[in-house]
């Protein structure tokens, strides 16, 4: 069974996850041939305070 975890930023929209986890999904099938019932994908929504990039949050750099 794949199981894939995908980390984020905060703010995606319901729409836009729903996409990751149709795409995540067939890559997975198409890649290993695995049925898309039995793949997994799990999304990490991150707050932006908990998200660094070269020393300082992505909330401070207005991402």
């Amino acid at each position: 069974m794949p199981f894939a975890q995908i980390y984020m930023i905060e703010g995606r929209t319901e729409e836009q996850k729903k996409a990751v986890i149709e795409k995540v999904t067939q890559a997975l099938v198409d890649a290993v041939g695995a049925p898309a019932a039995n793949v997994r994908v799990w999304i990490h929504d991150v707050p932006k305070e908990n998200w660094g990039i070269a020393g300082q949050s992505a909330k401070e750099l207005g991402r």
